[in-house]
């Protein structure tokens, strides 16, 4: 398992993965680069990399590179690969995710698988909010989730399709 940290404007996104695929993305505390990016890395991770360096820069909107949870039930990762079907700059709700996975009464596991979705920002668990239009839980905290929101929102218009 190999490692790579990217610093983004609202924290450390820690990387991993092998030479097949990435592992997971999530955020962690701290801002020193632990792992920086090196050409001795596997391919698949340079690649998350950069198309996370062109998320955040807003140049990007699409991840390519090949995912490989190392957790999760299988009703956990249908949740998270349908969190895919929400366009960059919009929004969904739970229930939208449930209905998506044919478990339309599930919406409270909906958003317990949710909130351990191991590929954060990549899988965009950032744009679920609640039914009412409301902000709700993200588990790299609010203020985080308002700005990926609101980064996606600044770059929607030059990123269409």
């Amino acid at each position: 398992m190999r490692q790579v940290d990217y610093l983004t404007p609202i924290g450390r996104l820690v990387i991993t993965g092998d030479g097949d695929a990435v592992h997971s993305v999530l955020f962690e505390e701290g801002d020193a680069l632990e792992f920086p990016m090196t050409d001795e890395l596997p391919e698949e991770l340079k690649k998350a990399y950069e198309e996370i360096d062109a998320y955040f820069k807003g140049t990007g909107k699409d991840f390519t590179f090949c995912i490989a949870p190392q957790v999760g039930t299988p009703f956990q990762r249908e949740v998270w690969e349908s969190l895919r079907t929400i366009p960059y700059g919009e929004t969904g709700s739970y229930l939208q995710i449930a209905t998506t996975v044919n478990r339309p009464k599930a919406v409270r596991a909906v958003g317990g698988a949710n909130g351990k979705n191991p590929f954060t920002v990549v899988l965009p668990c950032h744009r679920i909010i609640g039914a009412s239009g409301k902000m709700v839980g993200y588990a790299g905290g609010l203020w985080r989730k308002e700005w990926l929101l609101a980064h996606e929102q600044k770059h929607k218009t030059t990123l269409s399709d």
